[in-house]
């Protein structure tokens, strides 16, 4: 069938199943839109382009399929490029589309040009310059492969504006074959039976889960070899929604913000099973590097990560469905029933001891606000978390699971991607799904402009803006490295009225000045089905963590 190759571009997407595609157009990409125009795929447009990225991630984490962006050249694509950066550290499939100026003025500085591919080159799997008409069908059919295969994350596709409007005979390939590029899926058995053996020797063995879980498709497999074992779950912060957190083997956040005595036992350990992890520096940070006896086996499919920041006993390169599968065909002996009565304090003794403080601090304690939206929400759920403190207050006390997801931008801690990730989850989401973002007034301030589009689509999204005046996380690393009272452009001494700021976009405002208005507030928010803004009111001086206590 002859047509465009910006038509080919959106026909290989209806090929793909894509439905929605978040954009924001401008003269390098006019074909493109033309031809969506004339398609069955949808068009969201942004206010921002970064924030296109954000929704595309977002729209593609709810059920691991592949969200696709579109901006145009030269400062449309750069704006592409933080979010392209936040997919690829924490391996989110995404295809990023992008205009180019006229294939023979490549190189002259025209107008609006800018080279995406040598800017994205880092942080994408992979990224095409589009040379030839005839090759978009098989790069568009490489792009979804590549993204959504072994460690999943962004491909970028450059396209000249006068290659769109060229004419092909189009045929969309049935199959892929990339050369060098073979993704390892089977573990090897000769490692998985002697990490069996291991497993069945060990006394104080922990399970420790990352993103990967939920990349791999895996949280089934993962609960029935936990259930076989017995063996105490610990998350990462892209892990936080990788296993039930209510359940009686979990036992919590791992990490430079996770829990102090989970931080203990990983010393005490003497095996740590990482499953779907990178092991990154705000992970193994608190794991000293002389614990003699000490185990590590680490299952993951990008062989790279496996012992770049600890040293790795046991190797397993694979997709962690696969090997769980290999591992849950195996019997296993516990022996760790004083390891785990040993372990000081389960979750909930956690949260009891730390939401029954007395704060002398004016305000509402988040620490009770998260909980409080955690037991609001019923069923299926997804929040989204910014980042700084409100990250860590909602990975500590929202109860994630399988039909309760968290997100959050844990590898590049993307300031301003809660809004828009929650966006993108909506418009992919059941409709008896609950979004929430949680954010600070930092991050929310960055790319507020996406309310206008939660209004325009009229979504329905619980907006929660935590406000202390302050950037709060900024303000607890300047005080751990140069001492109390030595603060540098952490103040926000100015903030717009919120609730006048959600009336201006016709959407439902509240406010939390202390602990006694959360409930009447919650109620009203989550028995509605309309879009609405929380403002939660927080004293400047309440730490992250609640151990942590200000001089």
């Amino acid at each position: 069938m002859k047509m465009t190759v910006a038509e080919a571009v959106i026909a290989c997407l209806e090929q793909e199943n894509i439905k929605k595609i978040f954009g924001y157009p401008g003269g390098a990409v006019l074909p493109l839109y033309e031809a969506i125009r004339n398609s069955n795929v949808e068009h969201i447009l942004v206010r921002n382009e970064q924030s296109a990225a954000h929704m595309a991630s977002g729209y593609g984490r709810v059920n691991n399929s592949v969200g696709v962006c579109l901006a145009t050249s030269g400062p449309g694509a750069t704006n592409l490029i933080t979010g392209i950066a936040t997919a690829y550290m924490d391996s989110i499939p995404l295809i990023a589309i992008t205009g180019q100026v006229v294939s023979a003025k490549i190189g002259t500085d025209m107008f609006q040009e800018a080279d995406v591919v040598g800017a994205t080159e880092p942080f994408t799997k992979h990224n095409y310059l589009v040379s030839s008409k005839d090759e978009i069908p098989r790069i568009m059919k490489e792009a979804f492969y590549i993204a959504n295969t072994g460690r999943k994350g962004p491909v970028l596709i450059d396209i000249p504006k006068d290659i769109q409007n060229e004419i092909i005979d189009f045929e969309y390939p049935k199959t892929v074959e990339i050369r060098g590029y073979k993704p390892t899926y089977e573990g090897n058995m000769k490692q998985v039976k002697k990490a069996v053996s291991i497993i069945n020797k060990a006394e104080r063995p922990l399970i420790c889960v990352g993103g990967g879980i939920s990349s791999s498709g895996c949280r089934k497999e993962l609960e029935e070899f936990v259930e076989k074992t017995s063996i105490p779950v610990v998350c990462t912060l892209m892990g936080v929604d990788s296993f039930p957190n209510d359940s009686k083997h979990f036992a919590g956040l791992l990490g430079s913000h996770g829990y102090p005595f989970i931080n203990q036992a990983m010393n005490k350990a003497d095996l740590i099973i990482v499953l779907g992890a990178r092991f990154a520096d705000r992970s193994t940070a608190v794991i000293t590097d002389n614990n003699e006896g000490q185990h590590i086996i680490h299952i993951d499919i990008d062989p790279a990560e496996i012992g770049k920041t600890k040293k790795t006993h046991t190797p397993i390169v694979g997709d962690a469905k696969n090997i769980l599968e290999k591992l849950n065909s195996y019997e296993y002996t516990s022996n760790i029933k004083k390891w785990k009565s040993s372990l000081k304090y389960s979750r909930k003794s956690y949260w009891d001891d730390n939401l029954g403080k007395e704060w002398e601090l004016e305000g509402a304690n988040p620490l009770k606000f998260i909980k409080s939206i955690s037991d609001h929400i019923k069923g299926k759920s997804v929040l989204t978390a910014d980042v700084g403190q409100n990250q860590i207050w909602a990975a500590h006390y929202y109860c994630a699971n399988g039909d309760r997801k968290y997100f959050t931008s844990g590898g590049l801690g993307t300031m301003g991607y809660a809004l828009p990730a929650a966006i993108g989850a909506r418009f992919n989401a059941d409709d008896d799904t609950t979004i929430t973002a949680v954010m600070g007034e930092g991050g929310f301030q960055m790319l507020m402009g996406e309310l206008g589009l939660v209004r325009e689509h009229n979504l329905d999204i619980k907006v929660v803006v935590i406000t202390n005046d302050r950037l709060g996380m900024v303000r607890e690393l300047q005080l751990n490295a140069y001492g109390y009272n030595k603060y540098c452009g952490i103040d926000v001494n100015f903030n717009p009225d919120f609730m006048k700021l959600a009336e201006a976009y016709d959407i439902k405002g509240y406010t939390i000045e202390n602990d006694d208005d959360i409930e009447e507030v919650l109620d009203k928010a989550y028995s509605s089905n309309e879009p609405c803004f929380i403002e939660c009111k927080v004293h400047p001086d309440f730490p992250t963590l609640a151990h942590w206590r200000w001089k």
